[in-house]
């Protein structure tokens, strides 16, 4: 019997290349998104791509009756990959409330659903920033999460917490959380990339929109960091890599290979790249040049971020592919077609 997965946030940017690997993977998906910062049309990318268009239902997750009802109609699911979220770290400070409601609501309803129509797997979406600034790097599982520095990155603490609590409580239920570093790059086959609504919150967006001449210029945030060349160090993964782990996690509820109910995995290369660096790496894939200037640093960021992915490498029997100039070139390619 094929494996019936729910992907929450499914036509967002990670979702959706998350969509192509699960289908790619064999299995029968359904996407719920409330298409708050994504667009219908990533479904016709993600056909183009596995030659199957997902089942699509416009809901928001975090209103307890839209869920309930979600899960009435829409049977017979055993697993769930939950990325739906508000994720702008800026605007976290500034509507903390929104970002609290949306994505600790959204979060309980599903665990509530589970239990009620007896869907017993969840991979959530968690991020690095529940490390804040590490002491030491890099960042194993076993570094102490820190105070974080935005309500967005409070919030994937919270929920961190609310999942163990809830598997801890309810034995039937299984969790896993996927700490990302820092995602980039598209499909290969530029059918579906990142796609910002509006002005990119984020570095590559900005770069490539930079580039094809849509952005005067790229500032990068401070040059005066305790780093080699003193710009920040982040850890850059390639989407479809990220995507591929999500499978693996699938996978692993499933056949119930975990060592408890309740497990966190660090998902980056093992590589921390400056951002002048990347701006080097992006020239020499691409041959174009990346207009920049330095200024001054930006409330919020942390100086340097990089995992250690031996535990996942190990446990999961997943590890990072994709060099950052073929990842940096998929983020150029897909930008291109975009403005055909």
């Amino acid at each position: 019997m094929r494996n019936k997965v729910l992907v929450t946030g499914g036509t967002g940017y990670i979702g959706s290349h998350t969509v192509v690997e699960l289908q790619n993977s064999g299995c029968e998906v359904v996407i719920a998104d409330n298409l708050s910062n994504s667009k219908i049309e990533v479904l016709d990318g993600i056909e183009a791509i596995t030659g199957i268009r997902p089942l699509f239902e416009k809901v928001d997750l975090s209103c307890a009756k839209e869920c309930t009802e979600f899960f009435t109609k829409h049977t017979g699911i055993n697993a769930i990959i939950h990325f739906a979220a508000s994720k702008a770290v800026g605007e976290s400070v500034v509507k903390p409330l929104l970002y609290y409601r949306n994505n600790l609501n959204s979060l309980m309803n599903i665990l509530e659903a589970m239990k009620e129509f007896n869907v017993p797997n969840l991979v959530f979406s968690s991020s690095c920033t529940v490390y804040g600034q590490p002491d030491k790097l890099p960042v194993t599982e076993a570094t102490p999460r820190k105070e974080a520095e935005s309500p967005y990155g409070n919030t994937k603490t919270i929920c961190e917490d609310i999942i163990r609590d809830t598997t801890k409580a309810n034995p039937e239920l299984k969790g896993i959380a996927l700490r990302y570093f820092n995602p980039i790059g598209a499909h290969p086959s530029t059918k579906i990339g990142e796609l910002p609504l509006g002005v990119p919150g984020n570095l590559i967006p900005f770069l490539t929109q930079t580039v094809a001449g849509m952005r005067a210029e790229l500032s990068v945030f401070g040059n005066d960091y305790n780093t080699p060349d003193g710009s920040c160090i982040r850890d850059y993964i390639n989407v479809v890599d990220l995507a591929k782990a999500h499978v693996v996690a699938i996978n692993r509820l499933i056949e119930e290979k975990q060592k408890s109910n309740y497990e966190f995995f660090n998902i980056g290369t093992g590589k921390g790249v400056s951002v002048l660096e990347l701006i080097e790496s992006f020239e020499r894939a691409t041959g174009e040049k990346v207009p920049h200037k330095i200024v001054g640093r930006r409330a919020g960021d942390i100086e340097q971020i990089y995992a250690d992915t031996t535990f996942s490498n190990k446990e999961l029997g997943w590890k990072s592919e994709k060099s950052l100039d073929e990842t940096l070139l998929s983020a150029w390619n897909w930008q291109v077609a975009l403005n055909k």
